[in-house]
């Protein structure tokens, strides 16, 4: 979250035009010169001999090759939120006295909690303070709602167990027993919560019994349940924010005009450490953040460096261990390779992935990463604060050497303006490259009074993968081809992707702060093919969180990871879909489970889901 009073995109704009004028300039100096030192020279060789017949050179500037122009499909997505069934709306808390944390939540989840095969729906909620309580509501809880395979869902939060009121932030869903049936755990302002999953609908609290509730002055934001230490059983990330108490936002006293009260800027709190949980087995989990690495520190300072909103579990090298990649709020983001011990190294700097191009710090949000290009190179896309640019990070030469690449990508300048939240890579015209989709929402209902250009509720944006057919793989989505309802401004937070109605494209859910949610229907009708598979892990954990999928096709290899962790404080479904385009049949599909082994999928169903079991 970048500061309210920063430069509108347009005056980053004139800078960047008038580096490009001066540079035009110098080089029309040198054009002179060269040519009068020609001239100068070819009078005195005229003086010097006798007059020859011209020779006239001509010259001709150099052709651009016309690039065919890339035709985005007509894939449109429909607002079902109320014809769905869908009645929650977020409450922030918020009363006037512009706490910060009544603005950035909350986060939203797709899990099938049941085991019946359809995606399900979990709202992250906060609460009123327990200082200013709204007379005669009740206290507001998370909320549950079951699907019923085509679409359709209904609230069963009440007797769930997940029906506990506090100030939740963000969510992440993973089996970390291994008893077949997924778990939840929520980041929240106070202390966070673990929910185990009895079956049958009925969830019970094991936050103490596990150890891994945090302290009672944490804020926690994203959270990502990972195997980092490819043991078979999934450990536990959890991002916190900022050192965050009502004492402290009041003493830090934002203003937005000198004199309005406002959310405060995030460089007025003290950072705070993230922490990583080990899954000892049993159901206990132990703190391990400090021996392992992640204790990062301001060198000049010696106070904690992060203020984590984001985190993308990736394989950064290939070599079959999960590392981190940290996305942080006005300080450097971070990337913790795993050193197979343990421990994790930190190299957000020299990776260039801490910085943007000119080595300053951004508001850095939700999160994704992906190969989403066909060179094999891994992406990490970040969603920056306003009148900065969305990050795209593409690794280079070697695996942990990143260049920002989101210009020439066709991401940057169309993603300048708007304040990004919720980020992720998505398929959603099922043709094998993955598009991009943010939600995008600004802090401060006022903005538009110091900031023109900005406004409080702000549309969605999707950026369709041409591949090698444009200047840039991506390609914004205009309405007319993805339908106005998606494009409906929103104060949006978190997102996330299912196919909530078996017909395997995937749909999207955007929340807001402080407001109903947006489950969008993809209605898309392009006749492209596809193949879903949900791996079940054996030696490896249960969810397989972690694993690749590679399938070959059309001479391509498509790349995915089983990954829930996406975007800004969201899981996404854990089944990988991957589009065949007008392909019939894969040539080639293989998984790559956590630590390494391989397994080839025979008899690989298409446009049929399939579950594909590890071999021991």
């Amino acid at each position: 979250m970048s500061e309210l009073h920063k430069p509108d995109g347009e005056e980053e704009l004139a800078r960047t035009d008038d580096a490009i004028i001066g540079k035009a300039v110098r080089w029309s100096v040198v054009v002179v010169v060269v040519g009068a030192v020609f001239f100068g020279g070819a009078v005195l060789l005229l003086k010097r001999k006798a007059p020859a017949a011209a020779q006239i050179t001509k010259y001709s500037a150099p052709v651009v090759p016309a690039r065919p122009a890339a035709e985005v499909p007509l894939a449109k997505f429909a607002d079902i939120t109320k014809e769905a069934g869908l009645t929650f709306a977020q409450n922030n808390g918020a009363y006037g006295e512009k706490l910060l944390p009544e603005t950035m939540g909350g986060g939203v989840a797709f899990f099938d909690y049941d085991n019946d095969g359809s995606q399900d729906l979990l709202f992250i909620n906060s609460t009123d303070w327990p200082w200013h309580v709204t007379e005669g509501r009740q206290p507001t809880t998370p909320a549950l709602y079951h699907n019923d395979g085509h679409g359709h869902f209904n609230d069963v939060t009440k007797g769930s167990g997940l029906d506990v009121s506090f100030y939740g932030m963000g969510v992440a869903i993973g089996d970390y027993d291994n008893d077949g049936l997924d778990d939840v755990f929520i980041t929240a302002v106070g202390g966070d919560h673990l929910f185990h999953n009895d079956g049958g609908g009925k969830f019970h609290e094991v936050t103490v019994d596990a150890g891994v509730g945090g302290a009672t002055n944490d804020w926690s934001t994203c959270a990502a349940f990972v195997d980092y230490d490819n043991d078979g059983k999934l450990d536990l990330f959890v991002g916190n924010y900022v050192q965050w108490s009502r004492q402290i936002d009041a003493e830090v006293g934002y203003k937005i005009d000198g004199r309005t009260r406002a959310y405060g800027q995030p460089m007025n709190f003290q950072g705070a450490f993230c922490r990583l949980y080990h899954n000892d087995g049993h159901g206990r989990f132990t703190d391990v953040t400090k021996q392992s690495g992640l204790q990062v520190k301001n060198p000049a300072t010696g106070v904690p460096a992060a203020k984590t909103l984001g985190v993308a579990p990736v394989d950064v090298d290939g070599d079959g261990w999960i590392d981190l990649v940290v996305a942080n709020d006005t300080v450097p983001n971070l990337v913790f390779m795993n050193q197979h011990d343990g421990t994790f190294k930190e190299i957000g700097a020299v990776s260039g992935v801490a910085f943007d191009s000119y080595g300053n710090t951004r508001g850095a949000m939700g999160m994704d990463t992906a190969y989403y290009r066909d060179d094999g190179k891994l992406g990490i896309a970040i969603g920056n604060f306003a009148n900065e640019m969305t990050a795209l990070y593409v690794q280079q030469n070697t695996p942990t050497t990143f260049s920002d690449e989101a210009i020439t990508e066709g991401v940057g300048p169309a993603s300048r303006r708007l304040l990004k939240f919720g980020l992720f890579f998505f398929d959603y015209d099922l043709d094998g490259r993955l598009d991009l989709l943010t939600a995008n929402g600004h802090l401060e209902q006022e903005i538009s009074k110091i900031q023109q250009s900005q406004t409080y509720a702000q549309p969605a944006q999707l950026f369709w993968n041409a591949g090698e057919r444009s200047g840039g793989c991506f390609v914004m989505v205009p309405p007319e081809k993805a339908g106005t309802d998606l494009f409906k401004p929103i104060v949006g937070r978190g997102s996330a992707y299912a196919d909530i109605d078996g017909d395997g494209d995937l749909d999207v859910v955007l929340t807001q702060v402080g407001g109903p949610p947006l489950l969008l229907r993809n209605d898309q009708h392009l006749g492209h093919h596809w193949i879903r598979l949900k791996l079940v892990g054996s030696k490896s954990n249960r969810d397989a969180i972690g694993a690749w999928i590679k399938v070959r096709v059309g001479g391509h290899t498509l790349s995915r990871q089983v990954m829930p962790t996406r975007s800004y404080l969201s899981q996404s479904e854990l089944p990988v879909t991957i589009g065949l385009g007008d392909a019939t049949q894969p040539e080639q599909v293989e998984v790559i489970w956590p630590g390494g082994t391989r397994q080839k999928v025979e008899s690989v169903l298409v446009d049929r889901p399939m579950t594909v079991t590890e071999l021991r």
